[in-house]
């Protein structure tokens, strides 16, 4: 294949750009400790009890967010989905971003110990460590979660696979929750993002819409 038919073919592959930027940017926040944060915290959140067994579809998340795309970015007679989940996932992050530049924000709800030793608290005390506990209003796990299940429910392949669907649900809805249960964020957190996803969602549709009318 040559050079040109090879840029030709794989230019959607211009949208990964954006991650290094995206990282850059995320990782000066989280360093920021001359700012004055504003903890968020709701009644409901102290109705939630910390379950350290939902580090597992926290950690999913990953696999759950690249590989989609991934898949998505192959899937040549549907390009149409990749750029559309692409562009939901770039301007709700983007937007993210800037809540947490202008509204610096973060939780202390973690618990200082846990009742037992194992696996799953291993794994946790590695993830504080990594994570601080800043920039949580919107949860980005929670709003990368929706937008990846909305492109798996888009994809045309799926469309007759219903399993396919639904295990993606049940994924989606078990990442939001543990971002809650294992004290990550906050409910308020996980209701921006979900309200943060329908606007972002609803403008990419739009947006696409009038393209096909033009």
């Amino acid at each position: 294949m040559k050079v040109r038919d090879f840029m030709l073919r794989y230019r959607h592959a211009v949208v990964a750009l954006y991650f290094p930027l995206y990282m850059v940017w995320f990782m000066a926040l989280e360093a920021r400790t001359q700012v004055k944060f504003t903890y968020i915290h709701s009644i409901v959140d102290d109705w939630i009890p910390f379950c350290e067994y939902f580090i597992v579809p926290y950690m999913l998340w990953f696999l759950y967010v690249l590989g989609t795309m991934v898949f998505l970015f192959f899937q040549w007679d549907d390009l149409k989905n990749f750029y559309h989940t692409a562009a939901v996932l770039i301007i709700g992050m983007t937007v993210s971003l800037i809540i947490y530049t202008v509204f610096p924000n973060g939780q202390n709800m973690r618990p200082v110990s846990f009742l037992r030793e194992d696996i799953f608290t291993r794994m946790i005390s590695a993830l504080y460590q990594t994570d601080t506990a800043t920039n949580v209003l919107p949860s980005l796990h929670v709003y990368n979660s929706l937008a990846i299940h909305a492109g798996i429910c888009r994809c045309k392949l799926f469309q007759q696979k219903q399993w396919v669907h639904i295990s993606s649900l049940i994924l989606c809805i078990l990442i939001c929750l543990s971002t809650m249960f294992l004290k990550q964020h906050s409910f308020l957190d996980f209701i921006a993002a979900a309200i943060l996803f329908v606007l972002v969602e609803t403008a990419v549709k739009r947006i696409s819409f009038f393209k096909e009318q033009s």
